[in-house]
């Protein structure tokens, strides 16, 4: 397993991070409890030292997700250190954070303080390594109540690092805030689809040390090269992938697959490499539900980055739009 450096955290995780959505259920199907515990060891026995939640990741905000980390926290030995990240979900229940929406009606004062009280109390933790604010707008950073909340909550001891989970395909819905110097990382979508980050986020971030972590690696799916015109998935995904897209994302993972030549054995192998072929990713989270997608997501840390030739012509494969909406 290769490390890299979280921005200003100083933290030094592994570049395939643990995406912990689909163990919390909810809106996904097919998680089992023991085997999304068993998941977790493996990876961490694979190297794997970041593992990435939310407080939301559950069904009727049971908090599930968090719940099974904190109880796997604590079967790690004492000198074994994992890095985990939440996130504080907007208390209006909106996603993405709409520009008309003041951010008192999103992240209100008391709810900030309330939230890092959940995690800590699910993760069964003193401390939260990385607190993320779930959705943001640019505009917040000129308000100063939240500045002053997680100044007061870092101060306690109760969190060590801020971070922001932007927008679905907003990558630019950020810079302003990270110019007030409070804010550590920045999650975002990023994947060979959606390549946009490269023109702004990457660069900004590389110049003043933002740790960036890239979510959505395979694109929900559609970069596994596993999907069919019949699949059906049971859950959020057949809404994400509903009417032609099945068949649109078929045809653009086939010319994937021409294209990558020996430089992958697989595409979620060549979804992974692309990204860490960028050297401004602290890291990329895919999501884990069983120990294989561990093991086989651990094995693409090794160092290499694909070449250039290749990393250019993945530039032509560029597929902007949002199966959100």
């Amino acid at each position: 397993m290769q490390y890299r450096v979280l921005g200003k955290t100083g933290f030094k995780v592994s570049e395939i991070g643990f995406g912990s959505w689909g163990i919390g259920k909810g809106m996904w199907k097919g998680a089992d409890d023991e085997e999304s515990l068993a998941t977790l060891k493996a990876a961490v026995e694979t190297g794997i030292n970041f593992i990435d939640t939310a407080l939301v990741y559950g069904d009727n905000l049971n908090y599930h997700s968090e719940k099974l980390i904190g109880q796997f926290l604590k079967t790690l030995p004492l000198d074994k250190k994992v890095y985990v990240a939440s996130k504080i979900y907007p208390v209006n229940r909106e996603w993405p954070a709409l520009p008309e929406i003041p951010i008192e009606q999103v992240f209100p004062f008391s709810w900030i303080y309330e939230a890092v009280q959940l995690s800590l109390y699910n993760l069964q933790v003193d401390s939260i390594d990385l607190m993320q604010f779930h959705v943001w707008q640019d505009s917040f950073a000129a308000t100063d109540y939240w500045k002053e909340a997680i100044k007061d909550l870092t101060a306690q001891g109760k969190v060590k690092r801020w971070g922001i989970s932007i927008n679905d395909y907003q990558p630019t819905n950020v810079l302003k805030t990270l110019q007030t110097g409070l804010i550590d990382t920045v999650q975002f979508i990023f994947n060979i689809y959606h390549q946009e980050p490269e023109k702004e986020l990457l660069p900004f971030a590389g110049k003043n040390k933002v740790g960036l972590i890239a979510r959505v690696p395979l694109d929900e799916g559609g970069l596994t090269g596993k999907i069919t015109p019949e699949t059906i998935f049971g859950d959020f995904r057949d809404d994400f992938f509903k009417n032609g897209r099945k068949v649109e994302v078929i045809e653009r993972a086939e010319k994937l697959k021409k294209v990558m030549g020996n430089e992958a054995s697989s595409l979620p192998e060549l979804a992974l490499r692309w990204i860490l072929s960028h050297d401004e990713i602290s890291v990329v989270i895919p999501g884990m539900r069983k120990v294989k997608h561990a093991l086989d997501n651990a094995k693409v840390s090794d160092g290499r980055n694909l070449s250039d030739s290749l990393m250019a012509e993945l530039k032509n494969h560029v597929w902007e739009r949002n199966f959100y909406h």
